[in-house]
């Protein structure tokens, strides 16, 4: 299954903060938007790094609550993993498994076009695996 199925499902809205926010605030976007990171971007849209939970926790961890007022340029990871419309969820796995990332942003054309966690790669990887049992039972069942 490509990535671009994915998206099509899930949609491709991306949450996105500016390196000038405050940890704080980007803390505030997980939490309502009930999602684990959020891809930094420039004033052109551009990709400028990615931040996660992980991220906000050790910047906690190491200035306690001084670490809130910090922008999160400060915090971000700047070598941002990404992938495109056309990647499978076998390269997805494979890249999320060998960076140790649990977010990818998609890119399309240069441009940010959507966000892929592992939890979305898992449901899509179990429905297909349901999927292909319930074939498997019906071709079974008609065979016989």
């Amino acid at each position: 299954m490509a990535v671009s199925h994915i998206l099509g499902v899930k949609g491709r809205n991306v949450i996105t903060a500016t390196p000038k926010e405050t940890i704080e605030s980007t803390a505030r976007k997980l939490s309502e938007h009930r999602i684990g990171a959020v891809v930094v971007t420039d004033d052109k849209g551009a990709i400028a790094g990615i931040v996660s939970e992980r991220d906000i926790v050790r910047a906690v961890a190491k200035h306690g609550a001084a670490a809130m007022a910090m922008p999160v340029s400060g915090v971000m990871s700047k070598a941002v993993k990404t992938c495109k419309a056309g990647d499978s969820e076998t390269e997805l796995m494979t890249l999320m498994t060998e960076h140790r990332i649990r977010h990818l942003p998609v890119v399309d054309g240069g441009k940010l076009a959507g966000m892929i966690s592992i939890g979305d790669v898992v449901k899509f990887r179990i429905e297909a695996i349901e999927r292909e049992a319930e074939e498997m039972k019906s071709y079974i069942a008609s065979a016989g």
